[in-house]
């Protein structure tokens, strides 16, 4: 019998329980939108946050900022995402993103984007970890719902102080810390390490939850990072990404040892419909369309001959001929015996 199942307990993010073993869907830029959200919800994902959204947006209503606040009764619990450099900036924010009434509010301490971390935000905080304690104190004070990190193991392989940021992030109120197993110089690079994540978790000091994430793509890497690392449930990026299945393939693989079918070409079809009709109504026909096509070739990965449908689904624009296009792609590899290579 394994530590976990030793140990089985109901998890909570402060007042909010989210299972006994969550699974959380990482805020993504340009993907976790609420298109996204709602297929990836359908398919097992326990809490979900927004996109990240900038502070000084959020300050300055700036639209594309704003729109991110948009959340929706079914998707409890959700956490609402914030970025940004400046301790009063994040404070404003803070209060108007609990004005949307999510359930979390989690700060980004660990994008990597060089553009985000110049200005002393995501990652970039963490070249200056007093900072982003002050930051974290104050964001904690400025709203009644729990306040949630997720950040890197450190800045580079000189300065992974994890531990005792987790410390002392905690030590100023958070009730949750989602840490993804790399620096931020090696950004998404090389092989994620869970050992610091591990360490964390075996912590006595710690006694809230604590998350795992990276390369975490099967249900086996799943139950290896849960069973070798003690994790309190896992965060899943990149690997939901055209593949919102995954969630309940690992719940299944986790809960019985037995691995559920593949999605079959109905599955993917509907969910990708489902995903572009939400798309084009939540943002629009045009843009809605536009931001749609990066995804067609995540839902069809490995399947033979798709180059001809994708060709079509990114670049026509009438809504009636993308859903012909996705019922083409039904019916063609309907008749296959063997779609994918």
């Amino acid at each position: 019998m394994s530590n976990f199942e030793l140990e089985k307990r109901v998890v909570k993010i402060g007042d909010i329980e989210v299972g006994e073993f969550p699974l959380l869907l990482a805020p993504m830029e340009d993907v976790s939108d609420p298109p996204f959200r709602a297929v990836c919800k359908d398919n097992g994902a326990d809490v979900m946050f927004t996109e990240f959204i900038s502070s000084e947006g959020l300050i300055r209503d700036a639209a594309k900022s704003v729109q991110k606040l948009d959340i929706f009764e079914y998707e409890r619990p959700i956490g609402i995402q914030i970025f940004g450099g400046d301790i009063d900036a994040m404070r404003e924010s803070t209060e108007i993103a609990t004005a949307a009434k999510p359930d979390i509010i989690d700060i980004n301490y660990g994008c990597p984007v060089k553009k985000v971390t110049c200005k002393g935000a995501g990652a970039g905080i963490l070249q200056d970890i007093p900072k982003m304690v002050a930051m974290t104190a104050e964001i904690v004070k400025s709203t009644h719902l729990p306040v949630t990190v997720k950040t890197r193991l450190g800045w580079d392989s000189e300065s992974m102080y994890i531990q005792e940021v987790a410390e002392r992030l905690q030590d100023v109120g958070i009730k949750a810390i989602s840490i993804h197993g790399r620096t931020r110089v090696q950004m998404y690079k090389g092989e994620a390490d869970w050992t610091l994540i591990g360490n964390i978790k075996d912590n006595p000091r710690i006694t809230i939850p604590v998350f795992g994430n990276g390369d975490v793509d099967s249900p086996e890497k799943a139950k290896q990072m849960r069973d070798n690392y003690g994790v309190d449930g896992i965060m899943i990026g990149r690997a939901s990404i055209g593949y919102p299945w995954i969630f309940n393939e690992i719940k299944s693989y986790l809960n019985t040892g037995q691995h559920l079918p593949p999605p079959t070409i109905d599955q993917r079809v509907d969910t990708c419909l489902k995903h572009f009709d939400f798309s084009v109504k939540w943002k629009g026909d045009r843009v809605g369309n536009v931001e749609m096509r990066r995804h067609y070739a995540n839902y069809f990965r490995g399947f033979r001959d798709f180059k001809q449908f994708r060709m079509q689904l990114v670049t026509l624009n009438e809504n009636e001929q993308i859903r012909q296009v996705l019922e083409d792609v039904r019916n063609y590899y309907s008749r296959m015996e063997e779609p994918a290579v």
